[in-house]
């Protein structure tokens, strides 16, 4: 059965609400964002004329993929197996939690130490490793914070996005219960002594990965703080967890990734890390690990083949951009989403994986504005994609409807019906204009129209209503003509 792990999306009305109360919480999004955001348009730039170009490519190769997933998987299984690499296939997270488990426990490892891995969050492998009775500690610098403070990442790219140098400052000092200066070079410091200790002890080391080579059944992972490196080079063992769509057919199309990730991602023209794994080492004397396996997770995502629309949810790179451009995001943070995968790919993502029952309030998390599809890099149709999910959610929840949810319904078809009338005259168009802006400005003044309009008492609970400015835009057009002749 799909799912992921630690789902509470059911609440997204109730903790949206929170997130928005939140000053701190949306001075840290607004801060890191305009920083990353800036960083990212430069860097996209400075390469202007190649971009859209680049985009296309990238957008075709990851297609084809999906279309010959298939083969190549299966063309990536066989040459990393003659590598040396141990594939294991994973239908859901059950099974993927087990098969690490039993090659952690191999190993007789009692130290486990882990890289950044969106799967392993969807999986929930750290609370079955635990369990069993082993340490596990996250060694990117993000996922340590979030993992202290008993979270969950809050960005696919920056986990502790969320959290202001003032509030991990104070969690340091509770965790580690000594007294640290503030400045993010002598945070930065304790968090290596500590966490270089973790490394030492390891004998497992756990990595996500970018990107699957079919061509040479080798992968790629990607990192900016070297923790990657001493997570794969020092324990015994080195699992790496990928879901089934990261897979490209040929290493030359790293070329073209690698140039667009960075970018896309964080503003860097590319990443500071790339470490590119073809195989345990062949002799005592080199550096790497003894064993290496690789755990291919579908959990839902053949499932997500089926619709040619929704596959195209699997071309993600993970890069993040999405989530920095959406407005929607950058007023409530990640956790509000209340999955593992937040923001517009993550409206996506989630349902189809943890079922729509679990996740139906995301695909309504966005304006529609398009800002995600423009800045993806590989073209992702998200509101195409959300769209189709709430067809799906509506045609659902028309079968469940109770009597009280039908007289809303009823309700609102007549005010609907009048809505799509003036859309369609211009006469009655300018009508309708005249009479909501006499309205907005009855609004913003008092609450007495809300008895009579519940729509806008709801809107209400949320915000403010804007009062009616100056002159229309229609008598606005007007006057410039005249002005013009």
């Amino acid at each position: 059965m799909s799912s992921i792990h630690n789902v509470r999306s059911r609440h997204f009305k109730q903790d949206i609400r929170s997130a928005i109360a939140d000053v701190e919480l949306r001075g840290a999004l607004a801060r890191a964002q305009e920083q990353v955001n800036s960083k990212r348009s430069k860097a996209v730039d400075a390469i202007a004329g190649d971009w859209e170009s680049m985009r296309e490519k990238a957008r075709s190769i990851k297609a084809w993929t999906l279309e010959h997933l298939d083969e190549q998987l299966e063309l990536f299984e066989s040459n990393a197996t003659r590598n040396g690499i141990k594939v294991h296939w994973a239908k859901d997270p059950d099974s993927a939690c087990s098969l690490v488990k039993d090659i952690c426990s191999q190993a007789d490892a009692r130290s486990v130490i882990k890289s950044k891995s969106m799967v392993t969050e969807e999986i929930g492998l750290n609370a079955v490793l635990e369990a069993s009775g082993m340490e596990v500690v996250e060694s990117d610098l993000g996922e340590w914070i979030v993992q202290i403070a008993g979270e969950t990442p809050s960005h696919i790219v920056a986990p502790a996005i969320h959290r202001s140098r003032k509030s991990v400052h104070a969690l340091f000092e509770k965790t580690l219960q000594r007294s640290i200066p503030d400045d993010a070079e002598s945070m930065t410091m304790v968090a290596r002594e500590v966490l270089r200790k973790a490394f030492l002890r390891a004998d497992v080391g756990i990595t996500g990965v970018n990107y699957l080579i079919a061509e040479t059944g080798s992968f790629l992972v990607l990192e900016n703080e070297g923790n990657q490196r001493l997570t794969t080079s020092l324990p015994r063992v080195h699992i790496a967890i990928a879901g089934l769509e990261k897979v490209l057919p040929r290493l030359a199309d790293l070329d073209l990734f690698l140039r667009m990730i960075g970018r896309s991602g964080t503003g860097q023209v590319v990443t500071t890390y790339q470490n590119l794994f073809s195989g345990p080492k062949q002799d005592p004397a080199e550096d790497g690990p003894e064993e290496m396996h690789m755990v291919l997770v579908d959990n839902g995502r053949s499932e997500m083949l089926a619709s040619e629309r929704r596959r195209q949810t699997l071309q993600c790179i993970r890069c993040g951009a999405c989530l920095n451009i959406c407005p929607v995001y950058r007023q409530i943070g990640g956790h509000a989403y209340g999955s593992v995968y937040p923001g517009p790919i993550g409206s996506i993502f989630t349902p189809p994986v943890a079922g729509l029952h679990q996740a139906s309030q995301l695909p309504y998390a966005s304006s529609l504005c398009g800002a995600c599809r423009d800045v993806c890099p590989v073209k992702i149709d998200i509101p195409a994609v959300l769209l189709d999910l709430r067809e799906e959610i509506a045609g659902d929840d028309a079968q469940k409807r109770d009597a009280e949810t039908d007289l809303k319904v009823r309700r609102e078809t007549p005010a609907f019906r009048h809505w799509a009338r003036a859309m369609h005259s211009p006469t009655r168009y300018r009508i309708a204009g005249f009479f909501m802006r006499c309205a907005a400005g009855i609004a913003s003044r008092t609450t007495v129209l809300d008895r009579f309009i519940p729509p806008l008492a709801a809107w209400r609970s949320e915000r403010s209503v804007p009062r009616p400015e100056g002159d229309t835009f229609r008598n606005r057009w007007k006057a410039r003509g005249r002005q013009a002749r």
